[in-house]
């Protein structure tokens, strides 16, 4: 699928980048369908290798749908291209974001769950890049606005991230506090964060710093679990833990055995 910037940007700027998008995977709900998550990979990885273990999590009333990033030059590889939701450098507190690519990503998450029926509670899950890009859609959802300031309408009810970070975490608590609307919504999405203490990949400081952010800008349903042992991947305690978090907070049926 093709996201041109031109739908999300102010449109006064002279370059545009259009993003391709890979193939989406969905796992169709085995029970009730009672909710829909948007679940993005990390850096290089796609939508199939996320779907076939999404689909054997004992979450029957959940339908999973899985996107595959757009193929891109990334910095933190040297300008290599491979599949990323937006192009990132060096992990750090004062680093660029690439405000363009963050949107693009979110907008094309929005737009896979707009079509879900009303009654059906929509999430968004990631891991690693996946997961900031998870967390920054858990930011627009809350200011109501991308960064570019397009509206964002997704209702969001459950937003997970494993072995992520926060983009543009610096005055993330200014904007929500300036806004009463903003400040309602952040204080009811409920948010799930995991991190191995021995993520030598995303290293553990920042999924800390990251949910610490969260909770002074006023995301009062965060929950911050810390692995010991865990690398930069998942492990079947883990996945126990989102599965019970998910059950909980989304209400559903007879998920569990």
């Amino acid at each position: 699928m093709s996201y041109s910037h031109q739908t999300v940007g102010s449109g006064s700027r002279a370059a545009r980048r259009t993003f391709e998008f890979g193939r989406t995977h969905v796992v169709r709900p085995k029970g009730k369908h009672q909710a829909t998550i948007v679940w993005l990979h990390g850096l290089g990885d796609n939508g199939s290798s996320w779907s076939q273990l999404l689909e054997s999590l004992p979450l029957p009333n959940i339908k999973w749908i899985c996107p595959t990033a757009p193929t891109r030059p990334v910095a933190i590889l040297g300008g290599f291209p491979c599949t990323a939701w937006f192009d990132v450098g060096e992990l750090s507190d004062d680093g660029p974001e690439d405000w363009e690519g963050l949107d693009a990503s979110a907008a094309h998450i929005a737009n896979l769950l707009s079509t879900e029926p009303a009654d059906v509670k929509v999430g968004i899950g990631g891991f690693s890049m996946g997961a900031a890009v998870a967390l920054y859609s858990a930011t627009c959802c809350a200011l109501g606005r991308y960064g570019n300031g397009i509206p964002y309408y997704v209702n969001l009810r459950a937003v997970v991230g494993l072995s992520g970070w926060l983009p543009g975490s610096r005055n993330l608590r200014n904007k929500i506090e300036g806004s009463h609307e903003a400040a309602r919504r952040a204080a009811s999405l409920p948010i799930l964060l995991t991190h191995g203490l021995c993520d030598d990949v995303v290293p553990y400081k920042y999924g800390e710093k990251s949910a610490n952010c969260l909770s002074i800008s006023g995301f009062r349903h965060l929950t911050f679990k810390s692995f010991e042992g865990l690398g930069h991947y998942t492990v079947p305690k883990e996945m126990d833990e989102v599965c019970n978090w998910l059950t909980a907070r989304l209400g559903l049926e007879g998920s569990r055995a």
